[in-house]
């Protein structure tokens, strides 16, 4: 059986009039080392792509591996 690694995920606490955020929503991260050392987060918003948008808007949360599975699926 192939290892999954886990993924990192954000609840939005803060959209800011963004049309591709939902507050209250859980969103997938992406690994971006560049952006997160300027305050910023690559999530994969309600548009299906990935934009930077500022680590203030977010909280990270920790979810089952299953959850996780669910929500990279669903997006």
């Amino acid at each position: 059986m192939r290892e999954q690694k886990e993924q990192k995920f954000a609840l939005c606490v803060r959209s800011d009039d963004c049309e591709d955020l939902v507050l209250r929503k859980v969103y997938q991260v992406l690994p971006d080392q560049l952006a997160e050392s300027e305050g910023y987060l690559r999530i994969v918003d309600d548009s299906g792509e990935d934009y930077l948008y500022p680590e203030s808007y977010f909280v990270f949360v920790k979810l089952p591996l299953k959850a996780q599975q669910a929500l990279v699926v669903a997006g």
